[in-house]
Parts: C-alpha cells; sequence; structure tokens
C-alpha cells in the first residue's frame, strides 16, 4: 500500500527532507500522486529509498543476529525480482515502438517510392508535351512559309490587274464634264 513522505520517514526514523531528497531522484515513473496531489511513495519506490536510507551499520547487524540479514535478503530478492520484471516490461514496450517505428518508416519508404513514380511520369509527360509542341511549331511555321508561298504570286497578280485599270482609266471628276 502506497505511503506518503512522512509516513515512510516516520517509519524509518528520518527527517522529511531525508525522504523527499531521495524520491525527488527516483524516475519519473516510480513517483506517484493521489488525487489530492500528495506524493505517494510506492512499493517500488519504497525499497528503493529503504535501501537508500537504512543502511545497516556493522554494529546493528552484528546485533540483530541473521534474522536481519535473512529479512534484508528476502527484501533485495524481491527488489531484483521487482526490478527484473520491471525490466522485462521496458523492453517489451521498446521492442513493440521499435516495430510501430519500423512500420512507420516502412509506410514513407512506399510513399517516396510512389512519389518517385509519380514525379517521373509527370517529366516524362512534360517532355512529351515540350517535343509536341516543337512539332507542332515546326508544322505550323511549314504551313505558314507554303502559304506565303503561294500567296506572293497570287499578290503580284492582283497588284498587276489592279493597276492596270487605272492606267487605263479615263478621269472622270465633275469638273471635266463641263
Amino acid at each position: 500500500m502506497p505511503k506518503t513522505i512522512r509516513e515512510l520517514a516516520d517509519e524509518l526514523k528520518v527527517s522529511k527532507q531525508t525522504i523527499q531528497y531521495h524520491y525527488q531522484r527516483l524516475p519519473t515513473k516510480n513517483r506517484q500522486k493521489d488525487s489530492q496531489g500528495i506524493n505517494m511513495i510506492s512499493l517500488t519506490a519504497e525499497r528503493i529509498i529503504r535501501d537508500k536510507v537504512a543502511k545497516p551499520s556493522v554494529a546493528n547487524t552484528q546485533q540483530t543476529g541473521s534474522k536481519k540479514v535473512t529479512k534484508t535478503s528476502k527484501e533485495n530478492n524481491e527488489l531484483i525480482a521487482t526490478l527484473r520484471r520491471e525490466i522485462e516490461d521496458l523492453k517489451s514496450q521498446r521492442d513493440k515502438q521499435l516495430a510501430t517505428k519500423d512500420q512507420q518508416i516502412s509506410s514513407k519508404d512506399r510513399q517516396i517510392d510512389h512519389l518517385i513514380k509519380l514525379i517521373d511520369q509527370q517529366q516524362q509527360l512534360q517532355l512529351t508535351t515540350v517535343t509536341e509542341n516543337k512539332q507542332l511549331k515546326d508544322h505550323v511555321q511549314k504551313l505558314d512559309d507554303l502559304l506565303e508561298t503561294f500567296k506572293s504570286p497570287q499578290i503580284r497578280q492582283g497588284n498587276d490587274k489592279k493597276e492596270d485599270p487605272n492606267k487605263n482609266r479615263i478621269d472622270k471628276a465633275w469638273w471635266h464634264f463641263w
């Protein structure tokens, strides 16, 4: 059951500041707050803090005998087991995240390949369009040249015919009739 900083400090017979100091240096995942925003110490965090704060002195270990050593060993074994489970959970989460990232990268690679194909197609289409435009311009130029060559003799003949009637024409202005 989670404890407050004060409860753990009273239990370990140390100051609140000592517990607060060690609590703030815990990984974020081991720190938690209750619904009122009060810092709560989980069992895992409590074990870590206990190991840092309640280091038994040589005199205490000798006085308490094998029961204290056995209890500490059990606590250490539990802590080791807990930490191993957490490590396995973290590895599992990491592997899932890496798999997700691999899928995302693969998807982006497919999108890039598709866009490259589209760009290639667009460039080919643009090249075809430019080539066709050049051919059309050449064709229009040839038609213009052909039209010019066809019109030139007719224009000259037409100009000749227009000049002839003017030369033979008698000036028929109104004052000539007087």
